[in-house]
């Protein structure tokens, strides 16, 4: 899967520095080399969320993000430039929906945060949307579940992304996959804490 050029350019020449600034510890990063199409999916805190997987990855992840991001000029550029679908909360977009599916059926790797939003709320992770396990259940998708946690400082001391096992629908029900994936999530995510914590 060809990746567009600011993708590449991110990812050779700013992820050094991405990784370098914000110091972030990144666990299992060996399961994103799974091969055919994958929805790579966890929590969503920033708005660089999603740069922690394009540094580390070496697969073209494809993300799908809010469509005002595309509307905005001074982030269009970006996300554009790296190939995100956008994607329009307001509706039930199904031309966004239609593109992912296309590249999962061609083999190639999704980036989701099944929250549908950033976290800006106190609650620990907020409820998941279904988009994540329908479309694996209708691509035959492999899932990556990841947790982050800590903050985005210049030289973060909890900076962390954790990946976990990757895990198919299989015969699940929809209700049943979401759920697994959000309890994998939470889990993830409260590793995460939990070492940070034994570190202290």
């Amino acid at each position: 899967m060809k990746m567009p050029w600011l993708y590449r350019v991110g990812r050779f020449i700013l992820g050094p520095f991405f990784m370098w600034y914000y110091n972030p510890k990144v666990i299992n990063k060996e399961v994103l080399n799974t091969e055919g199409p994958v929805l790579i999916v966890g929590n969503h805190k920033h708005l660089y969320d999603q740069c922690m997987t394009i540094v580390v990855s070496k697969r073209f992840v494809k993300y799908m993000a809010k469509i005002e991001y595309f509307q905005d000029w001074k982030t269009r550029w970006f996300f554009k430039g790296v190939g995100c679908i956008p994607v329009n909360r307001s509706i039930k977009d199904t031309a966004a929906t239609k593109a992912a599916l296309e590249h999962l059926n061609k083999g190639g790797a999704i980036g989701l945060f099944p929250e549908g939003t950033r976290n800006k709320t106190d609650k620990f992770l907020l409820d998941f949307k279904f988009g994540t396990v329908s479309m694996a259940s209708k691509t035959g998708a492999t899932i990556i579940p990841f947790g982050i946690t800590g903050d985005y400082k210049f030289r973060s001391k909890n900076l962390t992304i954790r990946y976990g096992k990757p895990f198919k629908i299989g015969k699940m029900t929809l209700e049943e996959a979401n759920t697994k994936l959000y309890n994998e999530v939470k889990k993830l995510m409260e590793e995460n804490l939990k070492e940070e914590k034994n570190k202290k």
